[in-house]
């Protein structure tokens, strides 16, 4: 395709001569002939720093800063060179799936994404989603990969799900995704909100700038006259109805306080929960098969962001009664010997911990045993309140190591500790705690082991020194309660 071409797609100048573009590309090492080459400064690296080496691997244009030195190919230059990348890149990366919609907020986008995948299969759609989990695709095969990755790996991956006959795609927009525009692009028909409390502050000054990066989902990435789908009963929902309605998006709230798709009611059951919806004025009544109030929540949003995009009611209000348990998400992962149920949560942050024991607590008749910790190189503000949601919500709490990183464990466990009351308990060694709480749970107590989720490996150490050592909460689980008798 010929820059000029690019250029005129993605309405801008081209000042210089025209060449044939053959990829795109942020790493220096992967620039080939025909590249248009993105140099962005970033936190570890300068990617002005590769300029020269990217142009003689044959890059034909460099995007970069203004003051940036490009010489000897064309320099397309602007104060946010991450945005006009990504300007660029769009064009190139055809097709892509007819229908895509994202979602935000601190809590949830995996679960929402993967439950509208769901969703959409149910209805016979050709359907994927692309988040922490990584790729899941509509034969249900899952390649891992980052929340939001680089702009190029997620256009080419839009591009490649097109390919195989995929046409709608639910993905995650995290902060950090939608602060350095890494989902720009693409014709975005829905985006959801979910929910904000307390995270990834290491990154974000403030929690309105964490907002802010939230809503620049709704200010910039979905199309003109695309529909926000909004959980109604946050804190920070009206303000981000605001920036819906700012926007002049159509507007789809969700929840006990939403206008479109109402909880009316949430009765607990053995293994989910009872819904009742009420949508355009007719009152539904939902057997859901995921326990909690925040899974429900993620489920009704899913429904939304179908509704928003051509979905019959019926066929997915229905859909409901089928859904999966989303990997790591209150996803039960063995029975202890005495037949004590042992969950594994994603939960990592205090808003999220207190949820997954608020989910779990109507089914404890005896104890709520929970094993969580705090990782190492982040916010180490919400290690204490952590501790003091554990203290208060478990009946047990036992702190342990969740990827330390560079960080000294003994350092974060203490500071988790010191947010607890008397009687918590430190078992660095995450398999030694895991089993601990195995063990000693009896009959009508609850497993909750919180932090890891799907996660396949516990970090160690940063940088150079940075080594992943094999490990599964669930497996473990499974491995601990086998031993003792249990299933």
């Amino acid at each position: 395709m010929k820059l000029s071409a690019l250029c005129a797609a993605a309405g801008l100048a081209l000042d210089g001569g025209d060449a044939n573009v053959t990829g795109f590309a942020i790493d220096h090492r992967k620039v080939a002939p025909g590249t248009v080459f993105g140099a962005f400064r970033g936190a570890k690296f300068n990617g002005e720093d590769f300029i020269p080496a990217a142009i003689e691997a044959g890059a034909v244009a460099v995007v970069a800063a203004p003051e940036a030195k490009v010489e000897g190919a064309v320099h397309f230059a602007d104060a946010e060179p991450r945005r006009l990348f990504a300007r660029l890149a769009a064009p190139f990366f055809t097709p892509v799936p007819e229908t895509l919609v994202a979602v935000t907020g601190t809590n949830g986008k995996t679960s929402t994404v993967e439950l509208t995948r769901q969703l959409w299969r149910m209805a016979g759609q050709r359907a994927a989603s692309i988040g922490t989990l990584g790729v899941t695709t509509s034969d249900e095969s899952v390649s891992t990969g980052l929340t939001t990755p680089d702009i190029v790996t997620f256009l080419a991956n839009l591009t490649g799900l097109a390919r195989e006959g995929v046409t709608h795609v639910a993905y995650e927009a995290s902060s950090h995704g939608l602060s350095q525009f890494r989902i720009e692009g693409p014709r975005v028909s829905a985006g959801a909100f979910t929910n904000l409390s307390r995270d990834h502050l290491d990154y974000h000054a403030t929690m309105e700038d964490y907002f802010a990066a939230k809503m620049r989902l709704f200010d910039d990435v979905v199309m003109d006259g695309g529909t926000a789908v909004i959980w109604a009963d946050d804190a920070w929902s009206d303000k981000a109805i605001a920036h819906a309605q700012a926007r002049g998006l159509k507007l789809l709230t969700v929840g006990t306080k939403g206008e479109h798709i109402r909880l009316l009611g949430r009765t607990p059951t053995a293994l989910g929960q009872k819904l009742e919806v009420e949508y355009q004025g007719k009152v539904r009544v939902i057997d859901l098969p995921l326990i909690g109030a925040y899974q429900a929540a993620n489920a009704l949003v899913s429904a939304g962001l179908v509704l928003a995009t051509g979905g019959d009611a019926h066929t997915t209000f229905d859909a409901l009664k089928r859904l999966v348990t989303v990997r790591g998400r209150i996803e039960r992962a063995a029975i202890s010997p005495a037949g004590a149920p042992i969950y594994v949560d994603y939960a990592h942050t205090p808003d999220a911990l207190e949820a997954a024991i608020a989910a779990l607590r109507p089914h404890v008749t005896g104890r709520l045993i929970a094993v969580f910790g705090a990782g190492g190189d982040r916010d180490q503000g919400k290690r204490p309140e952590m501790g003091r949601i554990a203290s208060a919500g478990a009946d047990v709490a036992i702190v342990t190591d969740d990827n330390p990183r560079g960080e000294d464990p003994a350092a974060i466990r203490a500071m988790v500790l010191a947010g607890m009351g008397e009687g918590a308990r430190e078992i660095g060694d995450r398999r030694e705690a895991i089993a601990a709480a195995v063990a000693e749970a009896g009959a009508g107590d609850v497993v909750l082991i919180a932090g890891k989720g799907h996660e396949q490996g516990q970090i160690i150490g940063s940088g150079e020194t940075m080594r992943v050592l094999p490990f599964d909460d669930v497996t473990v689980a499974r491995e601990m309660a086998g031993t003792l008798g249990g299933k």
